[in-house]
C-alpha cells in the first residue's frame, strides 16, 4: 500500500464527508493505493455513525472509536499502529489541511528520502491569541530541540516513512514534537514543506489556552527523557554534586573565617548560626544529597525497566 492518511477528530460529524471525499479524489487521481484511517476521539456528536456510513460507501476508510475523549496524542498513536502504507499522512479533521499536498508530500518522503516532512502554514488563518504564542513555543522547540530548519512543529500536516510511525510512541499531548520524538528515536532526516492552511468551514477549535502550557511541560519532558532517560544519574548527579560542591565550599569558607578570627583575637566576630550564608550552604549540601540520592534511585529504576536494552536499529547485514 502507498499511503495511509490518518485523521484524529473530536465532533467534526459535518466536515468528514467532504474530507474523505476530498482525500480519495486526489489518491484515484494520482493512482496510489491508500487507506484513511479515522480515529474518533470520543467525539459527542454524531462522527461515529458518519463514519459508519463513509464506510459503507469507500472500503479503504478504516474507523476507530475511543470510549471517551483521550487526546490528539493518543489518536495519533492509535492510528499509527494500525497503519499499513509505505508513508504515512496525517492531517486535522477540520479541513484546515488540504488533502491537495498529499502528492507532493509523498513525492519528498519517496524520492528526497526523508524520514518526516512537515508542514508549515506560513499564511495562517487564526486570531492573534492563537499565533504569537505559536510563534514563541516553536522558538523555544528550535532552540532546545536543535531542529531548526522547522517553523511549525504543531501542524497537523505531515508525512512520514512507516519505520518513523512504528519506531516512536505519542502519549499526553506530544503530538506538537513529533519531530524532537523522531529525532531522538535516531530519525535525523526531517524537512519542511510550505502548506495551504485554510479557514475553519465547520465547528469551532477544541483547543483552550491551557495547551500551550502543558506544551511547555511536554517539551522539557521530551528534552529529559530523550537526553537522559537511560541515563538518570548524568542529570540529578551531575546537579547534586555540583549543588553538594557549592554548599561544602561555602561551610568551609564559614569555618575558616571563624577559625581565623579566633585565632587573630579579633574581638567581633558573628556566630557561625547567625550568618545567612550559613544557611545558604546547608540548604546546598542538603539538596545536593537529595539530588545525588534521586539520580542513584532513578539510575535503579531505569536499569530494572524492560527497555533498558532496547535500541532503534536501522540495518543489519
Amino acid at each position: 500500500m502507498d499511503i495511509s492518511v490518518v485523521v484524529p477528530l473530536y465532533n467534526e460529524a459535518e466536515s468528514l464527508p467532504e474530507l474523505c471525499s476530498w482525500i480519495s479524489s486526489v489518491m484515484n487521481n494520482n493512482a496510489f493505493s491508500y487507506e484513511i484511517i479515522l480515529v474518533d476521539d470520543g467525539s459527542s456528536d454524531e462522527s461515529w455513525e458518519v463514519i459508519e456510513q463513509l464506510k459503507t460507501q469507500n472500503p479503504a476508510i478504516v474507523g476507530i472509536k475511543f470510549r471517551r475523549n483521550y487526546g490528539k496524542s493518543a489518536a495519533l498513536n492509535v492510528g499509527f499502529e494500525a497503519c499499513q502504507g509505505n508513508v504515512v499522512i496525517t492531517m486535522d479533521a477540520d479541513l484546515q489541511d488540504s488533502p491537495d499536498e498529499i502528492p507532493e508530500l509523498y513525492r519528498r518522503i519517496t524520492e528526497e528520502k526523508f524520514d518526516l516532512v512537515s508542514g508549515w502554514k506560513q499564511k495562517r488563518h487564526d486570531p492573534l491569541s492563537k499565533t504569537i504564542p505559536t510563534k514563541l513555543f516553536n522558538l523555544v522547540t528550535r532552540r532546545m530541540s536543535g531542529i531548526y530548519n522547522l517553523h511549525d512543529f504543531n501542524c497537523g500536516l505531515k508525512a512520514y516513512r512507516k519505520e518513523v510511525v512504528k519506531s516512536i510512541e505519542v502519549y499526553g499531548e506530544m503530538h506538537r514534537y513529533i519531530p524532537v520524538i523522531a529525532k531522538w528515536a535516531g530519525f535525523k532526516k526531517i524537512g519542511e514543506q510550505v502548506v495551504e492552511h485554510r479557514a475553519r468551514k465547520y465547528g469551532t477549535t477544541k483547543f483552550g489556552f491551557s495547551r500551550f502550557i502543558n506544551g511547555f511541560l511536554d517539551l522539557l519532558s521530551i528534552f529529559f527523557v530523550g537526553k537522559f532517560a537511560k541515563r538518570p544519574m548524568h542529570f540529578f548527579g551531575t546537579i547534586g554534586a555540583l549543588s553538594f560542591l557549592i554548599g561544602t565550599i561555602m561551610a568551609l569558607w564559614i569555618i575558616i573565617e571563624k577559625l581565623y578570627h579566633i585565632t587573630m583575637h579579633i574581638r567581633y566576630t558573628r556566630e557561625v548560626v547567625d550568618q545567612p550564608l550559613f544557611y545558604i550552604a546547608l540548604v546546598a549540601i542538603i539538596v545536593g544529597f537529595q539530588l545525588f540520592l534521586t539520580g542513584f534511585i532513578a539510575e535503579l529504576v531505569s536499569r530494572n525497566s524492560p527497555e533498558r536494552n532496547t535500541y532503534q536499529i536501522e540495518k543489519t547485514v
